[in-house]
């Protein structure tokens, strides 16, 4: 897991999200990996991954790296606790949604891509580039979404695309302050979600190894 400012924000809350969903039937141990000091870069966490990305599941001799991955790895271990509805259309919306915030805004908002545009354009261009990117993450998951929502992102049941838009327009909002004017779906959905407890219970801020920052 990790914890630390900016997008390391996001994946913490979707770890704990996760986490704490599961919690009433998967047990497991939870250690934080504080990435403002660059613990992620230790010998220890190096060897679960290599990328020295968050986060990370350990499951006897079994490792699995990345959030996709690993919660590919719990719907095939556990498929009692199904992380995605049994339609087949619903799925390929589940898989496209979570797609679009794994692979197209997450990485380009992560604490190494940040400090190299800060590095490389300056401290002004670091937020503009988030924006820039969530922003075209959004429209796209408004468009995919219009049509299959409910109370959550594809009916009235949390599936695998709404562990990752959780955490995704939390930090839209809460980290880089984001105008959410034209994602109005996106936006109920966020109010959805801060209804659930085990959302509630996944912020950062109510962790006892929390790190303002």
């Amino acid at each position: 897991m990790g914890i630390g400012g900016d997008s390391a924000e996001a994946v913490f809350l979707l770890a704990e999200f996760l986490l704490l969903s599961c919690s009433n039937w998967l047990k497991y141990e939870y250690k934080a990996v504080n990435l403002v000091k660059g613990e992620q870069f230790s010998p220890e966490f190096s060897k679960l991954n290599p990328l020295n990305f968050v986060p990370a599941l350990v499951d006897g001799d079994i490792v699995v790296a990345d959030s996709f991955a690993i919660l590919m790895y719990l719907e095939e271990k556990y498929p009692q606790h199904p992380l995605l509805p049994q339609d087949l259309h619903k799925r390929a919306i589940n898989y496209q949604a979570a797609n679009i915030v794994s692979a197209n805004i997450q990485p380009l908002q992560n604490l190494v891509v940040l400090k190299y545009i800060e590095e490389k354009c300056g401290s002004g261009e670091r937020l503009t580039w988030v924006k820039h990117h969530i922003e075209k993450g959004f429209a796209a998951l408004e468009k995919l979404l219009k049509d299959h929502a409910g109370k959550y992102a594809t009916g009235d049941e949390v599936f695998l695309a709404d562990l990752f838009l959780a955490p995704q327009i939390h930090a839209a909002l809460k980290r880089f302050k984001m105008d959410m004017t034209e994602f109005p779906l996106l936006l109920r959905l966020n109010d959805a979600y801060n209804e659930l407890p085990a959302f509630q219970d996944a912020m950062p801020e109510k962790q006892p190894d929390y790190v303002p920052s």
